[in-house]
Protein backbone atom coordinates (compact mmCIF):
# COMPACT_ATOMS: atom_id res chain seq x y z
CA UNK A 1 0.00 0.00 0.00
CA UNK A 2 2.69 2.01 0.67
CA UNK A 3 4.70 1.91 -2.75
CA UNK A 4 1.30 2.89 -4.32
CA UNK A 5 1.74 6.18 -2.39
CA UNK A 6 -2.31 6.57 -2.15
CA UNK A 7 -3.59 10.32 -1.11
CA UNK A 8 -6.47 8.36 0.22
CA UNK A 9 -8.80 4.63 0.65
CA UNK A 10 -12.38 3.99 0.45
CA UNK A 11 -13.61 1.02 2.16
CA UNK A 12 -16.91 -0.38 0.99
CA UNK A 13 -18.36 -3.58 3.30
CA UNK A 14 -14.89 -5.00 3.85
CA UNK A 15 -16.33 -7.07 6.62
CA UNK A 16 -13.53 -6.67 8.75
CA UNK A 17 -11.25 -4.69 11.34
CA UNK A 18 -8.40 -3.24 9.65
CA UNK A 19 -5.30 -2.40 11.78
CA UNK A 20 -4.70 1.53 12.29
CA UNK A 21 -0.91 0.55 10.95
CA UNK A 22 -2.80 0.00 7.56
CA UNK A 23 -5.43 2.94 7.64
CA UNK A 24 -2.65 5.38 8.67
CA UNK A 25 -0.73 4.41 5.32
CA UNK A 26 -2.85 6.81 2.66
CA UNK A 27 -1.66 10.15 3.23
CA UNK A 28 -5.39 11.54 3.89
CA UNK A 29 -6.40 8.52 5.53
CA UNK A 30 -9.11 5.72 5.04
CA UNK A 31 -13.19 6.52 4.22
CA UNK A 32 -15.44 4.57 5.03
CA UNK A 33 -19.27 4.28 3.42
CA UNK A 34 -21.12 2.55 5.50
CA UNK A 35 -25.24 1.63 5.21
CA UNK A 36 -26.56 3.20 8.58
CA UNK A 37 -27.32 6.66 10.39
CA UNK A 38 -23.90 5.85 13.05
CA UNK A 39 -23.35 6.00 15.54
CA UNK A 40 -26.63 3.73 15.12
CA UNK A 41 -26.31 0.11 13.52
CA UNK A 42 -22.59 -0.40 13.90
CA UNK A 43 -21.37 -3.56 12.40
CA UNK A 44 -21.76 -6.15 9.81
CA UNK A 45 -25.96 -6.36 9.48
CA UNK A 46 -27.01 -2.33 9.35
CA UNK A 47 -29.49 -2.84 6.59
CA UNK A 48 -30.78 -6.18 8.00
CA UNK A 49 -31.31 -5.08 11.73
CA UNK A 50 -32.47 -1.82 10.81
CA UNK A 51 -35.33 -3.62 9.02
CA UNK A 52 -35.73 -6.22 11.92
CA UNK A 53 -36.04 -3.62 14.87
CA UNK A 54 -38.52 -1.54 12.83
CA UNK A 55 -36.97 1.95 11.83
CA UNK A 56 -38.23 3.84 9.57
CA UNK A 57 -35.90 5.90 8.01
CA UNK A 58 -32.36 4.45 7.51
CA UNK A 59 -29.49 6.06 5.11
CA UNK A 60 -25.58 6.55 4.31
CA UNK A 61 -22.71 7.79 6.79
CA UNK A 62 -19.12 8.34 5.34
CA UNK A 63 -16.61 8.89 7.92
CA UNK A 64 -12.99 8.52 8.53
CA UNK A 65 -11.68 5.52 9.30
CA UNK A 66 -10.32 4.27 13.40
CA UNK A 67 -8.69 1.54 14.72
CA UNK A 68 -12.71 0.47 16.13
CA UNK A 69 -15.80 -0.95 14.40
CA UNK A 70 -17.53 2.02 12.82
CA UNK A 71 -16.34 4.58 15.55
CA UNK A 72 -14.65 6.75 13.48
CA UNK A 73 -15.56 10.67 13.16
CA UNK A 74 -18.76 11.76 10.36
CA UNK A 75 -17.73 13.36 7.30
CA UNK A 76 -21.20 13.25 5.71
CA UNK A 77 -24.62 11.51 6.17
CA UNK A 78 -27.83 11.02 3.82
CA UNK A 79 -31.26 9.88 5.16
CA UNK A 80 -33.99 7.72 2.83
CA UNK A 81 -37.16 6.31 4.30
CA UNK A 82 -37.54 2.30 4.54
CA UNK A 83 -40.51 1.55 2.64
CA UNK A 84 -43.41 -0.15 5.10
CA UNK A 85 -42.87 -3.82 2.84
CA UNK A 86 -39.40 -3.10 1.78
CA UNK A 87 -36.99 -6.17 2.20
CA UNK A 88 -33.31 -5.87 3.07
CA UNK A 89 -32.17 -6.82 -0.15
CA UNK A 90 -34.21 -4.22 -1.78
CA UNK A 91 -32.97 -1.36 0.62
CA UNK A 92 -29.49 -2.55 0.07
CA UNK A 93 -29.60 -1.72 -3.36
CA UNK A 94 -31.07 1.69 -3.28
CA UNK A 95 -28.43 2.21 -0.29
CA UNK A 96 -25.83 0.87 -3.40
CA UNK A 97 -26.95 3.83 -5.27
CA UNK A 98 -26.71 6.32 -2.55
CA UNK A 99 -23.36 5.20 -1.06
CA UNK A 100 -21.60 5.35 -3.94
CA UNK A 101 -23.14 9.36 -4.45
CA UNK A 102 -21.65 10.03 -1.04
CA UNK A 103 -18.50 8.57 -1.47
CA UNK A 104 -18.17 10.91 -4.72
CA UNK A 105 -19.14 13.89 -3.32
CA UNK A 106 -17.61 13.28 0.46
CA UNK A 107 -14.42 12.89 -1.84
CA UNK A 108 -15.05 16.11 -3.70
CA UNK A 109 -15.68 17.87 -0.39
CA UNK A 110 -12.55 16.77 1.75
CA UNK A 111 -10.52 20.01 1.45
CA UNK A 112 -13.66 21.49 3.61
CA UNK A 113 -15.49 18.94 5.28
CA UNK A 114 -15.36 18.71 9.45
CA UNK A 115 -15.14 15.56 11.12
CA UNK A 116 -17.52 15.51 13.82
CA UNK A 117 -16.76 12.44 16.52
CA UNK A 118 -19.51 10.13 16.83
CA UNK A 119 -21.76 10.41 20.16
CA UNK A 120 -20.92 6.98 21.56
CA UNK A 121 -23.45 7.02 24.23
CA UNK A 122 -25.76 6.61 21.30
CA UNK A 123 -24.41 3.79 19.58
CA UNK A 124 -26.14 0.59 18.66
CA UNK A 125 -24.82 -2.69 17.16
CA UNK A 126 -25.93 -4.73 14.08
CA UNK A 127 -23.97 -7.95 14.01
CA UNK A 128 -23.17 -10.46 11.46
CA UNK A 129 -26.81 -12.54 10.98
CA UNK A 130 -26.71 -16.29 11.59
CA UNK A 131 -29.32 -18.73 10.42
CA UNK A 132 -31.00 -19.26 13.98
CA UNK A 133 -31.87 -15.17 13.75
CA UNK A 134 -34.60 -16.16 11.17
CA UNK A 135 -36.43 -18.64 13.25
CA UNK A 136 -40.02 -17.08 13.51
CA UNK A 137 -41.08 -17.13 17.13
CA UNK A 138 -45.02 -17.23 17.11
CA UNK A 139 -45.28 -15.99 20.44
CA UNK A 140 -43.48 -12.69 18.99
CA UNK A 141 -46.49 -9.99 17.77
CA UNK A 142 -46.98 -10.46 14.62
CA UNK A 143 -45.62 -6.90 13.22
CA UNK A 144 -42.45 -7.62 14.68
CA UNK A 145 -41.97 -11.37 12.95
CA UNK A 146 -42.98 -9.24 9.82
CA UNK A 147 -39.96 -6.94 9.93
CA UNK A 148 -38.06 -9.82 10.65
CA UNK A 149 -39.33 -11.77 7.56
CA UNK A 150 -38.33 -8.13 5.49
CA UNK A 151 -34.97 -8.09 7.50
CA UNK A 152 -34.25 -11.66 6.81
CA UNK A 153 -34.58 -11.54 2.69
CA UNK A 154 -32.69 -12.52 1.23
CA UNK A 155 -30.80 -14.35 3.33
CA UNK A 156 -30.66 -15.93 5.91
CA UNK A 157 -34.57 -16.19 5.11
CA UNK A 158 -37.22 -16.55 7.96
CA UNK A 159 -38.31 -20.21 8.88
CA UNK A 160 -40.79 -22.36 10.38
CA UNK A 161 -41.91 -25.87 10.87
CA UNK A 162 -44.98 -26.95 8.04
CA UNK A 163 -46.26 -30.16 6.84
CA UNK A 164 -42.85 -32.18 7.67
CA UNK A 165 -40.70 -29.41 5.84
CA UNK A 166 -38.91 -26.28 7.08
CA UNK A 167 -40.92 -23.66 5.18
CA UNK A 168 -39.03 -20.26 4.22
CA UNK A 169 -41.64 -17.18 4.53
CA UNK A 170 -40.28 -14.37 2.20
CA UNK A 171 -43.26 -12.05 2.46
CA UNK A 172 -45.97 -11.69 4.54
CA UNK A 173 -48.21 -8.79 6.05
CA UNK A 174 -49.86 -8.60 9.78
CA UNK A 175 -53.71 -8.87 10.46
CA UNK A 176 -56.14 -9.05 13.07
CA UNK A 177 -57.43 -11.96 14.94
CA UNK A 178 -56.34 -14.12 18.38
CA UNK A 179 -55.44 -17.26 19.11
CA UNK A 180 -53.06 -19.81 20.02
CA UNK A 181 -49.22 -18.68 18.79
CA UNK A 182 -48.53 -20.85 15.68
CA UNK A 183 -51.84 -22.50 15.47
CA UNK A 184 -53.43 -21.51 11.92
CA UNK A 185 -56.94 -19.38 12.18
CA UNK A 186 -59.38 -18.12 9.36
CA UNK A 187 -58.29 -14.83 8.79
CA UNK A 188 -59.63 -12.42 5.81
CA UNK A 189 -60.78 -15.74 3.98
CA UNK A 190 -57.24 -17.69 4.40
CA UNK A 191 -55.53 -19.10 6.72
CA UNK A 192 -53.59 -17.29 8.73
CA UNK A 193 -50.46 -18.04 11.67
CA UNK A 194 -51.71 -16.61 14.98
CA UNK A 195 -48.80 -14.84 17.29
CA UNK A 196 -48.32 -13.25 20.96
CA UNK A 197 -50.61 -10.12 19.29
CA UNK A 198 -52.22 -10.46 16.04
CA UNK A 199 -51.81 -12.97 13.30
CA UNK A 200 -49.85 -13.59 10.06
CA UNK A 201 -50.49 -13.44 7.20
CA UNK A 202 -47.98 -15.29 4.59
CA UNK A 203 -47.77 -14.30 1.27
CA UNK A 204 -44.67 -15.79 -0.50
CA UNK A 205 -43.25 -19.29 1.03
CA UNK A 206 -40.22 -21.90 -0.31
CA UNK A 207 -40.47 -25.29 1.00
CA UNK A 208 -37.42 -26.75 1.41
CA UNK A 209 -35.99 -27.68 -1.72
CA UNK A 210 -38.88 -26.09 -4.13
CA UNK A 211 -39.14 -23.06 -5.39
CA UNK A 212 -41.09 -19.84 -4.36
CA UNK A 213 -44.73 -20.20 -4.15
CA UNK A 214 -48.18 -18.14 -2.68
CA UNK A 215 -48.96 -19.05 0.45
CA UNK A 216 -52.48 -19.99 -1.22
CA UNK A 217 -50.32 -22.44 -3.47
CA UNK A 218 -48.52 -23.89 -0.66
CA UNK A 219 -52.08 -24.48 1.33
CA UNK A 220 -53.53 -26.56 -1.19
CA UNK A 221 -50.60 -28.73 -2.11
CA UNK A 222 -50.02 -29.35 1.85
CA UNK A 223 -53.33 -29.70 2.86
CA UNK A 224 -53.29 -27.67 5.37
CA UNK A 225 -56.27 -26.64 7.96
CA UNK A 226 -57.57 -24.27 10.49
CA UNK A 227 -56.35 -25.95 13.60
CA UNK A 228 -52.90 -27.10 12.46
CA UNK A 229 -49.60 -25.79 14.16
CA UNK A 230 -46.85 -23.99 12.36
CA UNK A 231 -43.80 -24.73 15.01
CA UNK A 232 -40.52 -22.97 15.33
CA UNK A 233 -37.48 -24.62 14.30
Amino acid sequence: MRALGADVAVVVAFGQILPQAVLDVPARGSINTHASLLPKYRGAAPIQWAIIRGETTTGITTFQMDAGMDTGPVLLTADTPIGSQETAGELAERLAVLGAEMIVETLGRLDSLVPAPQPHESATLAPRLKKSDGALDWHRPASELVNLIRGCNPWPGATAAAAGTTLTVWRARAGSGTGEPGRLVVHDRTLAVATGDGTLIPLEVQPESRRAISWDAFLRGARLTAGRRLETP
